[in-house]
């Protein structure tokens, strides 16, 4: 691998020179910029062998750098030749900073505009003016030099019925052209796949672990849309499924369609809309309103369809859960020490029991003992998986893409007898748990200003995690949803009724272990005695949390009623679809604690 990479870096350079160009810049993204990648766009793993879900790489004449965050550091290191890269952090010292630094004054560095944001070719531009320039390329080198690249996976389009979605796409159309309207619009630009997903009510499998398809869409003040996407993929009810006013088009055709919208205003999220649609569309006079995607908020607060199925699919899950958890416990105790591959395989299987289950909606983080303190570990990217580690936790971060929702878990569960250093953090992360689970807020309140409910127990011993405690997760579409985040970081989206949000504190030891609780919580509304509009949280996850890590000492006894009540609700809803050994598990792993 590291020769091809040398070659390939080699092919680079050699275009640079050809084309008069110092520098190529290779984002991780692809022109949907999405989080998740297909195979076939997957240029920067090309180019440099990483296969993280977020980094950046600068290849120039003489030097090359790979930037990852701080998730990657070990990852990068073992998978990115250091001969040929430097290694950076991506946020320390942005690939952009080390450009200024090391190249000449004047140098030209080539971006590939499909696959920057628009306000990062907006930002980036003004930052090297007078030192550097930015070309836009017209056609990407990978491309020219990556002979066999996998050929895009293109599936059939799934119809969602009203049984799950709720709401028909006409009405979704006319509740989201009235927001183009209302903001002075004659269009909008959709880009974001679950977007697109969401306002047609189809989904498909063109993404591992997103069930969307690959497409660009237009809405118009109208409600009529412009859909870009092979006319073949859409079976033959498409059209009586979505309603009047839904043109399909070939993906070729969207450059021109943007060009016929020359003279009017458009919408476009320069967060999320890549920077050539933009550039496309000033070329063609078009007025360019910068806003959110319209789709964001409207698809993030769950209507009751969507939050029953919510619902009904995390019983489900919690059922393969519980099932997995107990199969754990039982080869531990017969002294099989697992490997971390084999364990994420046979969680799996537990799920793909329900045949409703259609893929991951992540790839599990399957690890044990100290490969738990990487908190985005992934046991594929070892030269061999760890094995369970006695007297440790195993921490398994998992969930399940089903036609009536969208899951996320995760469990830190106790290997042997962990130490009472381990029982006491994991204590502080469940009391910081409960803290957010238990929270009410007025309306109007924002993640951001929940986050440190999650963290206070926590800082009160020193100590704390580096991620967000929530993201938003969508109804059988992303599992990292926006624009609603629980966070340290401001967030200005404030929480809303059915938006679906992560509990997951956490706490690493370098080298040691890791802990994290995670359920999914609903926002819902609170009837108080007040007269103010009061929101809080209602737990969807149905699986137990381990009692055997539980310093009952640190414990108030709201915290220890708020377990054992959170406890009786999951051997309610699952202990009828478990028997034999796996219920007895369940009576056991969800018996009251008391002092």
């Amino acid at each position: 691998m590291q020769a091809d990479i040398a070659q390939r870096v080699g092919q680079i350079r050699q275009w640079l020179v050809d084309n008069q160009l110092d520098a190529l810049l290779i984002p991780h993204e692809d022109e949907y910029l999405g989080e998740y990648i297909p195979d076939h766009n997957e240029r920067l793993h090309w180019a440099t062998g990483f296969t993280g879900s977020a980094g950046m790489a600068v290849i120039a004449r003489d030097s090359a750098a790979m930037f990852v965050d701080g998730r990657y550091v070990v990852q990068v290191r073992k998978q990115v030749p250091g001969d040929i890269y430097e290694y950076r952090h991506l946020i320390e010292e942005p690939p952009m900073q080390w450009a200024l630094d090391r190249l000449p004054t004047g140098s030209k560095v080539a971006i590939d505009a499909r696959l920057h944001s628009s306000a990062w070719l907006t930002r980036h531009t003004a930052m090297v003016a007078g030192e550097l320039e930015l070309v836009c390329i017209d056609e990407n080198p990978i491309e020219l030099f990556w002979h066999d690249r996998p050929a895009a996976t293109l599936s059939n389009a799934k119809l969602m019925g009203l049984d799950f979605v709720g709401q028909s796409s006409a009405d979704k159309r006319q509740q989201i052209a009235a927001n183009v309207t209302k903001q002075k619009a004659d269009a909008a630009l959709l880009t974001q796949l679950d977007s697109i997903a969401w306002l047609l009510n189809v989904r498909g499998s063109d993404v591992p672990s997103l069930p969307v398809l690959l497409s660009t869409a237009i809405i118009h003040a109208d409600a009529s849309v412009d859909f870009f996407i092979d006319p073949a993929r859409l079976p033959a009810e498409f059209a009586s499924h979505v309603g009047d006013g839904v043109r399909v088009h070939a993906p070729e055709a969207l450059e021109a369609a943007l060009q016929q919208l020359g003279g009017k205003a458009v919408l476009v999220d320069p967060a999320t809309s890549n920077a050539w649609a933009s550039q496309v569309l000033r070329a063609a006079n078009a007025t360019l309103i910068d806003a959110a995607d319209p789709c964001l908020l409207p698809k993030a607060a769950k209507n009751a369809t969507e939050i029953a199925g919510m619902k009904a699919c995390h019983i489900r899950d919690g059922v393969a859960v519980s099932k997995f958890l107990a199969w754990v416990d039982r080869q531990v105790a017969q002294g099989n020490l697992l490997d971390e591959g084999t364990l994420s395989d046979q969680l799996w299987q537990f799920r793909a029991q329900d045949s409703s289950c259609t893929d991951v909606s992540f790839d599990t983080i399957s690890a044990a003992g100290a490969n738990a303190a990487m908190c985005h570990y992934n046991h594929l990217n070892q030269p061999a998986p760890s094995v369970l580690e006695m007297d440790n936790v195993y921490l398994v971060d998992s969930g399940g893409q089903y036609p009536d929702g969208t899951t996320d878990i995760t469990r830190t569960i106790a290997v042997g007898t962990p130490n009472d250093e381990v029982k006491q953090t994991f204590t502080l992360v469940l009391k910081g748990h409960i803290g957010l689970a238990s929270a009410r807020f007025p309306k109007g309140t924002t993640g951001s200003q929940l986050d440190a409910l999650a963290r206070q127990h926590l800082w009160a011993y020193g100590f704390d995690y580096d991620h967000g405690t929530g993201h938003g997760v969508g109804h059988f579409l992303s599992v990292h949803e926006g624009p609603q985040r629980i966070a340290k970081v401001y967030n200005p989206t404030a929480l809303l009724p059915g938006m679906v949000l992560s509990n997951e504190p956490g706490y690493y030891r370098a080298d040691a272990f890791g802990i994290r609780i995670e359920n999914l919580e609903l926002v819902v509304e609170i009837e108080t005695a007040g007269d103010m509009h009061v929101l809080g949280f209602e737990s969807l996850t149905r699986a137990p949390i381990d009692r055997r890590l539980v310093d009952i000492s640190l414990m108030t006894d709201s915290e220890l009623a708020w377990l054992n009540r959170y406890h009786e609700t999951v051997f309610a809803a699952i202990s009828p679809a478990l028997e034999g050994d796996d219920l007895a598990w369940l009576e056991q792993a969800t018996a009251p604690l008391s002092r």
